[in-house]
């Protein structure tokens, strides 16, 4: 894919850098001072799109740059100032969390039941026109077309009943096989049904700094063995809430006139997370606390992340919808 759009000083330099093969000691200290002067991280387009882009050289990669930037140290130093900020408003934004003596499973549980975030589904079900679907799609792309892949990274850094449940469940994003029944495929036949470009990595720069902030908290869960109890927390809130959500989408695509050849991806994830629910929370996670109980907290670190980003990102659209605007990012923005 195209190296994305540069969105500040850190990212244009960062480009600059990789395209010409040698990463500037100023790039370095500028991704410092970016990480520590900025007032809202999660939302600063500029520290989020740079660490997006580093983080897909261990994805797909960028025309021109080469595959070595991968582990090279220096670069690895300039993520590591960005998650830095990144992990310390993550931590703001989901606030204390207290771990009990119950079960993992049942603690999980609580904190879903607890949180009260904006609900997308209900809106885009009930009334969202076909542009605002276009729009939330473009968000969605920025994950849906590497879906499964952040959290896949975690499956080394396991073992025994932990690491079969997750690939249970990572077997089903995979299509269990069958390339056309791959979750990104289906998604990029979502895409196209409702006339967008499906091509990877093409609707980046119309996506706003919501879009990579919720892929850079898998990212960085998975990719770090210190974060594996928050990267299955994570996809246990995520197959403990999509199941409902799913049906809500897959209905508003219906009245939006769309057959099951469109609502597939959703129709999929009504029963596929309905399955995986239970075997997320205790097999996977359950049999984690038990083996490593120190994890419970990051597990549920995890689990608060995807809802805290999912209630950041629906903010940001239904703001931005409610205000009689675009939530997409300048002359690429689609009607509101």
């Amino acid at each position: 894919m195209e190296f994305p759009e540069p969105r500040g000083p850190l990212s244009s330099a960062l480009r600059s850098d990789l395209l010409d093969g040698e990463l500037s000691p100023a790039t370095v200290a500028l991704a410092e001072r970016t990480a520590a002067g900025s007032s809202d991280p999660l939302h600063d387009e500029d520290l989020q799109i740079t660490l997006a882009a580093c983080y897909e050289l261990h994805y797909r990669g960028f025309d021109g740059v080469d595959e070595g930037w991968e582990w090279d140290p220096g670069l690895l130093t300039l993520r590591a100032h960005l998650e830095r900020a990144h992990t310390a408003a993550l931590r703001e934004l989901v606030g204390p969390l207290q771990v009990t003596d119950e079960p993992v499973d049942q603690q999980l549980v609580a904190l879903i039941a607890a949180d009260d975030g904006p609900s997308l589904s209900r809106y885009l079900g009930r009334s969202g026109s076909l542009e605002q679907w276009r729009e939330y799609l473009t968000l969605r792309s920025v994950y849906h077309l590497k879906e499964g892949d952040p959290h896949t990274f975690a499956l080394p850094r396991l073992s025994g009943r932990t690491k079969a449940a997750m690939v249970e469940i990572q077997a089903d994003e995979y299509g269990g096989g069958t390339p056309a029944r791959m979750h990104s495929e289906l998604f990029a036949g979502l895409l196209r049904d409702l006339g967008l470009d499906d091509t990877y990595g093409t609707l980046w720069d119309a996506a706003p700094a919501p879009a990579f902030t919720s892929v850079n908290t898998m990212s960085l869960f998975g990719l770090h063995r210190r974060w594996r109890g928050a990267a299955l927390g994570h996809l246990t809130a995520v197959e403990m809430t999509s199941s409902e959500p799913s049906r809500r989408y897959s209905l508003g695509l219906r009245r939006l006139g769309f057959e099951r050849a469109t609502t597939v991806f959703y129709d999929e994830h009504v029963e596929a997370d309905a399955v995986h629910e239970q075997i997320a929370a205790v097999d996977m996670c359950g049999s984690l606390v038990a083996g490593e109980p120190h994890l419970a907290a990051d597990v549920l670190f995890g689990a608060a992340s995807s809802l805290a980003l999912d209630g950041l990102t629906a903010r940001a659209l239904l703001g931005a919808w409610e205000a009689g605007r675009s939530a997409l990012r300048g002359d690429r923005a689609l009607a509101a």
